[in-house]
């Protein structure tokens, strides 16, 4: 089996509010910028997460290389604020919060920290069996479903070579947009690129 390159991108900026919201306009420029990063790339398969922020960013992606889009759920996020009727966006930030420090606790809605990482790894293995070796595959999902991944996929000590303390400061590493590069060969991952914004300098 040769090498598999995924790409874990998370979506575009969205918009501040309850439920399953678009992305903003700022979000539009990442998302074109991003697709950009793409169109010289042969890309075999995008995926995106099935809310909607996700599902506008791959579109812009999947524009630009003429590319396929499916949706897959494992690519949602661990939860989502709207998710639970009643919660106040307080009540879930201490929610989200507790996933993140307890990865085995569930949470009233969603999944644990644990569980979102593994649906995504599983997801990842399939994806690497169904096409060719050599293939570019681009997901489209969200900050917290890549660390999530990440802190379950990896050892401490790579970790802490993207980021020093990447486990206590996850959640602020991953920024809308950004690239994660995966390499996966033989059943194991290598990062290749963590996080990076490089394609989107041209907004700043």
């Amino acid at each position: 089996m040769g090498t598999t390159t995924f790409f874990l991108v998370r979506h575009a900026l969205k918009e501040k509010a309850i439920g399953d919201v678009p992305i903003t306009p700022w979000g539009i420029l990442q998302a074109q910028s991003t697709a950009r990063r793409f169109c010289n790339l042969p890309i075999a398969v995008i995926l995106s997460s099935p809310l909607l922020r996700a599902k506008e960013t791959a579109d812009h992606i999947g524009l630009e290389t003429k590319s396929t889009i499916n949706v897959d759920a494992r690519l949602r996020e661990r939860a989502n604020w709207g998710d639970l009727q009643g919660q106040t966006f307080d009540e879930f930030v201490a929610m989200w919060e507790r996933c993140t420090r307890e990865p085995e606790y569930i949470p009233p809605v969603g999944d644990s920290a644990k569980q979102a990482g593994q649906r995504l790894s599983s997801l990842l293995s399939e994806l690497a069996m169904q096409h060719p070796s050599q293939s570019n595959i681009v997901i489209v999902t969200h900050g917290g479903l890549i660390t999530d991944f990440l802190v379950h996929t990896f050892p401490k000590n790579e970790l802490d070579a993207c980021h020093s303390n990447f486990i206590s400061v996850q959640s602020e590493l991953i920024p809308e947009c950004s690239i994660t590069t995966l390499n996966y060969e033989n059943g194991k991952y290598k990062i290749e690129d963590f996080a990076s914004v490089e394609h989107l300098k041209s907004l700043s």
